[in-house]
């Protein structure tokens, strides 16, 4: 896999469940085509041009380092670090981003500093077998639907969702506190389905985090948009308080 050199790795996370955030590869191969907020920025801030480009991840060969370097900066400011907005921490079939992952979230773990993760890959029977200060992070993965022709169209190269779901659910049999992000959740335009089947599949986990599908031509062509987002948001919150799950409704999904 190519290799970057970067100046800085943590920096305060803007977005509204976070805190500090890291990105320690530069695209992502699983090229999802919503499309993706994160190649929008990336290509118009002329750091990527092209599609192929974004989907040929760099790995940021200097990421301990920084981590070394910065960590005694922040540590008393920071509550967690997640992993990642911009690219994905155990992208599918490149075993080279999941162990700098693994090495990361360790590096800040020794240092006493919980992770959030969020993946579209799987996680590693590796991960599960680590135990002491790791069991404060939260593992998730983002599931928007369990239809696997959906899945192919939209995010083509990610990790099948029942794959997903039993790595996901892994880690929760061993004690890990986990989670989900539904989000961007599809209009009916794009696909018909039951939400409450995709949240009885992950019922066992700790939170849910829900939000619309924005930046997409096909989901404004749906008519009801506004209407749709407040039942199923309903339907999220009356299923998290039945089953004890924390959760968050995003911004603007609710109207």
């Amino acid at each position: 896999m190519e290799k970057i050199f970067r100046k800085s790795l943590l920096y305060r996370s803007e977005v509204e469940y976070a805190d500090f955030c890291l990105n320690h590869v530069e695209g992502c191969s699983h090229g999802c085509k919503y499309p993706c907020y994160a190649y929008m920025m990336k290509k118009r801030c002329g750091i990527v041009k092209t599609y192929e480009d974004w989907c040929s991840p760099k790995i940021v060969s200097n990421a301990l380092e920084l981590l070394d370097k910065e960590i005694p900066k922040y540590k008393d400011k920071i509550k967690y670090v997640h992993l990642c907005f911009s690219t994905d921490p155990f992208m599918y079939n490149q075993p080279e981003v999941g162990g700098l992952s693994l090495k990361i979230i360790d590096r800040l773990n020794q240092n006493s500093i919980r992770c959030t993760v969020l993946t579209k890959g799987f996680y590693p029977n590796e991960l599960a077998n680590r135990n002491g200060q790791s069991t404060n992070n939260e593992y998730g993965i983002t599931l928007v639907s369990l239809n696997e022709d959906f899945r192919k169209e939209f995010e083509p190269n990610s990790a099948p969702f029942k794959d997903r779901i039993k790595a996901l659910k892994n880690l929760s049999s061993r004690g890990f506190k986990t989670w989900v992000s539904m989000e961007p959740y599809p209009t009916p335009n794009l696909i018909k389905q039951d939400l409450r089947e995709i949240l009885e599949a992950v019922a066992f986990v700790n939170k849910i985090i829900f939000g619309r599908l924005n930046y997409s031509v096909k989901s404004s062509e749906f008519k009801y948009t506004k209407e749709f987002y407040n039942s199923l948001a309903k339907v999220v919150i009356k299923f998290c308080k039945k089953n004890n799950i924390a959760y968050h409704i995003k911004e603007g999904t609710q109207q």
